[in-house]
Formats: C-alpha cells, sequence, structure tokens
C-alpha cells in the first residue's frame, strides 16, 4: 500500500532534477566542445549498450515541450545542469554566444512557466581539453570551474537565484578516477584523493565567483549514504568506519566543518589544508543525493564488492555487501526509505548549528517501465518508492532536520551514464526512437501530490 503523503511546511519546495550530458544530445551543435564522457563512451564496452549521450532526449531542440511537461507538473523549481563545454568549449577562453543564448532561452522559458530555474553547475562533463591535461587530478581545473562560474553567474545571474556549484563529488571520484566505471575511466584506487580535494576547492572557487556576481542562495549536491557494518565484528567495523570517510565526511567535514577527516590526511594533496576556508565557505542549502545505505564488511577475497555490476578494486580495505532484506529497484539497488531519516538526523547530530538548510536535490528509482496495451506507463513501484522516501523526510523534519525542498530523480528518463538506456528513472517515458514524451501515472500521482499540498 501506498504511504500516504504527510503534509509539508507552506513554502516547502517541489521540484524535479536533469543532467546535460543525460538528455540535452546536440553534442555537435551551438558551438559544445567534447568532454570526457564523449571520449568515455567512444571507448568499446565502456557503456553497457554501447550507446552515447549523442541525442539522448534531444532536449536541446525539444525543451519547450519539457518545460511544459513541468508546468504541468506544478513543480516549483527545476534543477537541471549546464554543460561547462557549451559554454566554454575547451574550459578556458572566452564564452561561447551560442551555449550562453540556449541556456538563456531555457532559463526564460522556465521563468515564463512560473519555475525557478536551479543550476548545476558542473555534473561530471568535464572538458576534454582539461580532462587531456590531466582533469580533476590537477589544481588548475578547479581554478577553471571558478573562471567559468564567473562567466555563467554575470550572465545568468539577473534571472537565476538559485545556485548549485557541482553534482556528487563522491562518484567523479571514486568511480571515475578510483574505479573506472565512469567517465574518465581511470583506475586509481585511493590515489584518487586528490580529485576530491580539488573538486571541493572546485566548489569553493564558485561558490566565490557567484557570491561576487550577487548570489544569495548558493548551494552544492552531494551524494550520502548510511554505512551499514555487516558485523559488529572489530574487522567490519573499522572496514565500515574507512569507508564511511570516503563516501561521506571526506566530503561533508570540509564543506561543514572546514577540516578533513584526519586518516586522509596523508592521502591529499601537499597544502590541502591551507585550502580549508575556502572550501568551507557559508552556504545557504546543502544540497543531498540520497538513494541506499551501503553495507560493508572486512575485505573479502570472494566479495571484492560490485558497484552497478562492476566489480572494485579487491585491494582496497573494505568489501561491499549485499543489503539483503528489502524490496529491489530494477537496477537491483535496495529501497531502504528509512535510511533516509538516518541520514538526515545523522547530518543534524554531527554538524548542528553547522548545517545549513538541507535540499534533498536527487533521489529516485529505476523502474524499466514501458507504456502497456493501453498506451500508458503504470509505475506504481515508483509511485511507492516516491511516496516512502517523501515519508522519510517528513520523519525527520518532524525529528528537528530542516529540510526546505525535494527534488525527484528524473523528469524523464534519460542516459544513465555506464548503463546507458538500459534503466528508466522517469516520471516521463522518452521512446527513444521516435522522442515521444509519455507521462507515467507517476507523474500524474507526484502532480497531485504537489496540488494537495498548495
Amino acid at each position: 500500500m501506498t504511504r500516504p503523503v504527510p503534509r509539508f511546511p507552506a513554502d516547502f519546495v517541489w521540484g524535479v532534477s536533469t543532467a546535460s550530458y543525460q538528455i540535452e544530445g546536440a553534442i555537435h551543435e551551438g558551438g559544445r566542445g567534447p568532454t570526457s564522457w564523449d571520449a568515455f563512451t567512444a571507448r568499446p564496452g565502456a557503456i553497457v549498450d554501447g550507446s552515447s549521450g549523442e541525442v539522448a532526449c534531444d532536449h536541446y531542440h525539444r525543451y519547450p515541450e519539457d518545460v511544459a511537461l513541468m508546468r504541468e507538473l506544478g513543480v516549483d523549481a527545476y534543477r537541471f545542469s549546464i554543460a561547462w563545454s557549451r559554454i566554454q568549449p575547451d574550459g578556458r577562453g572566452p564564452a561561447n554566444a551560442e551555449g550562453l543564448a540556449f541556456y538563456d532561452r531555457l532559463v526564460d522559458a522556465l521563468l515564463e512557466a512560473g519555475i525557478a530555474p536551479t543550476p548545476t553547475l558542473f555534473h561530471w562533463d568535464t572538458p576534454l581539453a582539461l580532462e587531456d591535461a590531466g582533469g580533476w587530478r590537477e589544481r588548475d581545473t578547479a581554478e577553471r570551474l571558478g573562471e567559468y562560474a564567473a562567466i555563467v553567474a554575470e550572465h545568468l545571474g539577473d534571472r537565476v537565484k538559485r545556485w548549485i556549484t557541482i553534482n556528487e563529488p563522491v562518484v567523479l571520484t571514486m568511480l571515475g578516477y578510483g574505479a573506472g566505471i565512469q567517465a574518465p575511466g581511470l583506475t586509481l584506487g585511493l590515489e584518487a584523493l586528490p580529485v576530491a580535494h580539488h573538486l571541493l576547492l572546485g566548489h569553493g572557487r564558485a561558490v566565490e565567483a557567484l557570491r561576487a556576481a550577487g548570489a544569495v542562495d548558493v548551494g552544492i549536491a552531494c551524494n550520502h549514504a548510511p554505512t551499514w557494518p555487516a558485523s559488529d565484528a572489530p574487522e567490519d567495523l573499522a572496514a565500515a568506519g574507512f569507508y564511511d570517510i570516503l563516501a561521506n565526511t571526506l566530503f561533508s567535514d570540509p564543506l561543514l566543518l572546514g577540516e578533513y577527516p584526519e586518516p586522509v590526511v596523508p592521502m591529499l594533496p601537499p597544502g590541502a589544508l591551507d585550502d580549508l576556508p575556502v572550501i568551507s565557505a557559508p552556504l545557504d542549502f546543502y544540497g543531498i543525493n540520497y538513494y541506499n545505505p551501503t553495507l560493508v564488511s572486512a575485505p573479502d577475497p570472494d566479495a571484492a564488492g560490485l558497484v552497478d555490476g562492476h566489480e572494485l578494486d579487491a585491494d582496497l580495505p573494505f568489501a561491499l555487501q549485499e543489503l539483503e532484506g528489502y524490496p529491489r529497484t530494477d537496477f537491483d539497488w535496495p529501497v531502504v526509505p528509512e535510511g533516509l531519516t538516518e541520514l538526515l538526523v545523522g547530518f543534524r547530530e554531527r554538524y548542528g548549528d553547522r548545517l545549513p538548510p538541507v535540499v534533498i536535490t536527487e533521489n529516485g528509482c529505476a523502474i524499466i517501465d514501458g507504456p502497456g496495451p493501453d498506451g500508458a506507463v503504470h509505475d506504481q513501484r515508483r509511485i511507492d518508492y516516491t511516496a516512502a522516501h517523501l515519508g522519510a523526510v517528513a520523519d525527520a523534519i518532524a525529528a528537528g532536520v530542516d529540510v526546505r525542498g525535494y527534488f525527484h530523480w528524473s523528469l524523464m528518463d534519460n542516459f544513465e551514464w555506464a548503463v546507458g538506456y538500459t534503466q528508466r528513472f522517469g516520471l516521463v517515458h522518452i521512446d527513444y526512437e521516435t522522442q515521444k514524451r509519455t507521462p507515467k501515472e507517476s507523474f500524474a500521482w507526484y502532480r497531485d501530490v504537489i496540488a494537495a499540498q498548495r
């Protein structure tokens, strides 16, 4: 039975999220430069179905239709990302007028529809020229992000009020540079930790640029999840503690406390601690992306750990285990809404007054659904998932956590990174052959939830 959605505060923000490479397509149009993801998808075997974001949802051309769907949905805000290489094709230098013009059109269409544009400056698609020069292994990329942020803020700041600097630095660090599962596909293991620092520094430089342009509502979107030890055995507790640092506090502690967890300090680049005042500049909100907890044990030669079907390095000081006893999405991720409450309450306890208001910047599930004989997409499992997680947010609010908004991932089905088009997260079904948009049952349900809250 679907959990009833409780009443949220009157000013609670209801939204949906997407990302540029996953939906825009048009990778050779409008002066856009190539990115790390264009290079990664060209590698044989890198993407499960051999696909890429070359066309994706063709949002670059079809954004008016997508904005109309959001207007029908009734959302307050739309979180999208700006493709850095549309603004600076090589990641540096003057702005590309055609790229800025596309986001002008999108932002203006959103405002006309009564939807607050909420851009993310960087969602993993590093301009290829910067990647080829070392990407986020190099401090220079953080400085370039600051310059890019200044260009975008100056151009859109008269219309955009809420900004997100970067999305999920942990994923780019660990899966992109550490495990090679995502772009740029490097397998540095724990030697990828300088990437985390440079991403955080890039965030800090972007905050500086946004503030200089007058922005007063600035945050970040970090993926976080409770870490659960596989047992009470000391070796499992130690492994889970180290994994929790890598997945969570490596990012949240410097952002919110101005310090790194002690165990990772020796793995950071020289002078990293001197950058903490920039990294920990005050934020107006802290975005949390949540999907499921992680079960961790001591290293096990029979279970090195799988992430989205890819095996992790067996030399790591932990192993990821299957979390049993819960329903699962079609991505085989466990559905644990109470984990979101645990996470939010834990953040409040750990950071206290240093934690700004929280926004759930992503939450959703992969359900491989399609139109039935009646032409409708019946995705009751997505409805149940979303209702349960909204209930978990409400439980956290009742426990004293200041949560100000919820952005469902995703508005539409899209290119899902290393698994291509094999998974569907959208409230809107996309037929990739025809680009037909079909709102699912979950779309109508979410529309009704938002309307009822008002």
